[in-house]
């Protein structure tokens, strides 16, 4: 089988001579000098399409962190699909799966690209390396339009399947000392195209190529060494493929007496300005040399070198670390941000109070305490007195009985669905604190979507409640109140029912009933001394009508003092319910959702950390 050239190609892969015979190239011109030398060279081909592929070797699962860090970056990718968008996550999915197909394959070999740009001599490098003109040379360009595979042992056909490398395009290297040299072998050399080349479809192909190789050799020669396409579009974006990479002065047989050293010199220049690492003095890094391909000059130490890196077997892993390392580098601004993501207590009890103030927990509370109050003036005050509150109170509009049933105004109402809003747009803006753009975003979105009916139920706990100004049920807990957490108070929002009275107010009632009976009989008594019912004697009946009406006031005025206290507690009690109602609506509307919110963030984020936390670029 012959090798594949452009010029090949145009002129019908052969030229038929004046004796009749075709000269297929390369290999015709071999075949025809073994037949004059009067023995057959063996020529290195490749297996027809129809031939069966050599077996596989199944990829050996590689040792150290590298599978704990794939299994990372696929939970987080699959945790952050509904929150980032799919060309955030395209990197990430991309080398997951690209890892995932060269693991299938085998581990044995190591796939290594030879790059470089038009006339570097890297086609020339490549059948240096191979021990054989696999790869045509030559002044006209492009001369290598495809990428063309050296095998140094079966079994790497998916790998070259992977790369795309056409069957007539897969070679085996000349028998010699390069094919035999034991270091080479399960190495995979491809040569690329140009990756300067005119034609888009050639660079597409390098592009292409490029990101799937475990390792490549990145040919650059005197003239363009410091080519700004070679810098800004490959090297610098795979800094941190340095110890997959090789970076290789070529044609130092064109610079006299120390212009290599000078030019080399100023190649790790370059390299370092472009964030590669070199390695230097047994450091991890790139591996930069110069040599004469068309010499052989510093041939022999580069293959030595590609023999230690190629019998390691570690050139594929590092190259799939080195991915994952770029993709997370790539994901950090959506999972890092400067600030301490969370929400404190600090901000949630700000929140429930705002919504405490927007209920009007302190209003019910104190509209409860006077409840009670009242409850106790009526109870312990004075006939007289109440029988003037009851003529004063009758049937009014604002009267003190009718309070409890009042609705807020639609002014109030109106404020409080204000600082409903504020409530929320603090604690969200508060929880967003310190997350990454994303990721405050969707916080936000927790918070707005769950406080979409907030007002109006925080408005049903106060009418529950009695509305503002009227207490709640005594012994009415949040999961009574609140509208999510289960069943309300009263159907049709009915009043909470009245205080409940102490033990000693019938005691009170009795003596004021005593004190009103004393009224009565020192009345009556005089009564029938003035109409001479009676025998005349006022002093006993005044003092006895006396004792009823200074015990009265005396009785309503000790009732009085002794219910401050446990009016005072019973307001408080009365706030405290219809507060820790408005917390758990508060809680269970927009609380909750932004903390599941925060716990994803968290979640995901100890993922980026497991990603990032054996990167072997330092990113």
């Amino acid at each position: 089988m012959t090798a594949v050239t452009d010029e090949d190609q145009g002129n019908d892969s052969g030229t038929r001579k004046a004796d009749g015979r075709w000269d297929d190239g390369l290999i015709a011109r071999r075949a025809a000098a073994a037949a004059t030398r009067g023995t057959a060279e063996p020529v290195p081909r490749a297996p027809a399409d129809d031939e069966p592929d050599p077996q596989v070797e199944a990829y050996a699962p590689a040792d150290g962190p590298l599978p704990t860090r794939l299994d990372a970056l696929r939970e987080l990718v699959g945790l952050s699909r509904a929150r980032l968008d799919r060309d955030t996550l395209a990197e990430a999915g991309r080398v997951l799966d690209e890892a995932a197909a060269r693991q299938r394959l085998s581990s044995r070999h190591t796939v290594i690209a030879v790059a470089g740009a038009t006339g570097s001599g890297k086609s020339t490098l490549f059948n240096a390396l191979a021990g054989a003109t696999i790869s045509d040379t030559g002044l006209r360009r492009p001369t290598t339009s495809q990428p063309i595979a050296c095998s140094w042992t079966d079994g790497a056909a998916g790998l070259l399947d992977r790369l795309a490398v056409p069957g007539r395009l897969r070679r085996r290297p000349h028998p010699g000392p390069a094919a035999s040299d034991e270091a080479l072998q399960g190495l995979v050399l491809v040569d690329l195209p140009d990756h300067d080349s005119a034609a888009t479809e050639h660079r597409a192909q390098v592009d292409r190529v490029l990101a799937l190789v475990d390792a490549v050799i990145w040919v650059v020669d005197p003239e363009k060494y410091a080519d700004a396409a070679l810098h800004e579009r490959y090297l610098r974006p795979l800094a941190g493929h340095a110890e997959v990479t090789f970076v290789v002065l070529n044609q130092t047989d064109r610079l006299p007496g120390e212009a290599a050293d000078l030019v080399l010199d100023d190649l790790r220049r370059l390299l370092d300005e472009d964030g590669i690492a070199l390695g230097e003095h047994g450091e991890p890094g790139a591996t930069v040399m110069s040599l004469s391909a068309l010499t052989g000059d510093g041939v022999p130490e580069l293959r030595e070198l590609l023999g230690r890196f190629v019998q390691d077997r570690t050139a594929a892993t590092r190259r799939l670390s080195a991915d994952v390392d770029a993709a997370a580098a790539r994901l950090r601004p959506v999972y890092v941000a400067g600030g301490r993501a969370g929400l404190g207590e600090r901000a949630r009890d700000a929140f429930t109070d705002r919504l405490a103030e927007a209920v009007g927990a302190a209003a019910a509370g104190q509209a409860a305490e006077r409840e009670w109050r009242r409850n106790a003036s009526r109870a312990c005050g004075t006939p007289w007195l109440r029988l003037w509150r009851w003529y004063e109170n009758r049937g009014l509009p604002g009267s003190l009985d009718r309070m409890g049933q009042a609705l807020t105004p639609p002014e109030e109402e109106l404020t409080a669905r204000q600082r409903v809003e504020q409530a929320v747009r603090t604690v969200a803006d508060d929880a967003a604190e310190g997350l990454p753009g994303p990721w405050a975003q969707a916080v936000r979105e927790a918070a707005f979507t769950g406080a979409e009916g907030l007002p109006e139920a925080l408005d049903d706990l106060a009418v529950r409640a009695g509305a503002p100004g009227a207490g709640k049920r005594g012994g009415e807990t949040e999961t009574e109140t609140g509208r999510d957490t289960g069943a309300g108070a009263q159907p049709g929002g009915a009043r909470p029912a009245k205080p409940p009275r102490p033990k000693w107010w019938p005691v009170a009632v009795l003596a004021q009933a005593s004190m009103t009976l004393l009224q009565i009989f020192g009345g009556l008594w005089l009564v029938g001394q003035i109409v001479g019912v009676l025998e005349p004697g006022l002093v006993t009946p005044a003092l006895i009508m006396l004792a009823g009406v200074v015990g009265g006031p005396l009785v309503e005025w000790a009732c009085a003092a002794a219910i401050r206290g446990p009016a005072r507690r019973y307001g408080q009690d009365a706030e405290r319910r219809l507060r820790e109602a408005a917390a758990g609506c508060g809680r269970a509307r927009v609380l909750d959702p932004v903390a599941a919110e925060l716990a994803r963030y968290r979640e995901v984020r100890e993922r980026y950390v497991t990603v990032t936390k054996f990167s072997t670029t330092g990113r």
